[in-house]
């Protein structure tokens, strides 16, 4: 616990994922103080013919009671 979960188009390399990961984890660390073996991250990568199905009407426009961050500029 925690656990992240992270939906992004495919197509970036392992290297790519593998350093998200990592800042995720310091990000968590650093944010609600957990230690890094309390963390796990989880990428799911999704087609761009599929996004607007399978990830921004589900978890974006429906989703609102989870989101925390909107897409596009969110001034503060």
């Amino acid at each position: 616990m925690p656990h992240v979960i992270v939906k992004l188009w495919s197509g970036k390399s392992e290297q790519q994922k593998q350093k998200l990961a990592e800042a995720l984890t310091r990000a968590v660390m650093s944010s609600l103080g957990y230690g890094e073996e309390s963390i796990s991250v989880s990428l799911e990568e999704v087609p761009a013919a599929d996004w607007t199905e399978k990830v921004y009407k589900p978890d974006i426009l429906d989703g609102s009671g989870k989101l925390y961050k909107r897409p596009g500029y969110n001034p503060l």
